[in-house]
């Protein structure tokens, strides 16, 4: 899955384990600017530090995936969990709009005749 937001935080790598660590970060996705969702993602391990180069205010693609896990707590209630692993972070591409190419040369030659009023249809 992906989504495209703007950096509004960033935390510190946290050493969940000996061989786990994990860093949290969020993002404001816009899909109505009028009532902008703020949502934290995840990266673990050795992405973590994917998102160390890339300043708060930036506008960021994020590459996640859904993660969810049932647990049952000591007295017997299931409980689940849900998060938003991301795998890559990479600041967002201005999308440019590019203009058409010129004909090239032999292309559309019927571009260049210079047809004056007077002349005959050729058919």
């Amino acid at each position: 899955m992906n989504v495209k937001g703007k950096l509004v935080e960033k935390f510190e790598t946290q050493e969940v384990s000996a061989s786990f660590k994990k860093r949290e970060f969020v993002i404001e996705y816009s899909e109505n600017p009028q009532y902008p969702e703020f949502v934290k993602f995840e990266l673990i391990q050795s992405n973590c530090d994917q998102i160390e180069p890339i300043a708060v205010g930036t506008e960021i693609n994020v590459t996640f995936n859904l993660k969810g896990r049932k647990w049952t707590d000591p007295q017997g209630v299931v409980k689940y969990f849900n998060s938003l692993q991301a795998w890559r972070v990479e600041p967002a591409v201005a999308e440019v709009q590019s203009q058409p190419d010129a004909p090239s040369e032999g292309e559309a030659t019927w571009l260049k005749e210079d047809f004056s009023a007077d002349d005959d249809l050729p058919f």
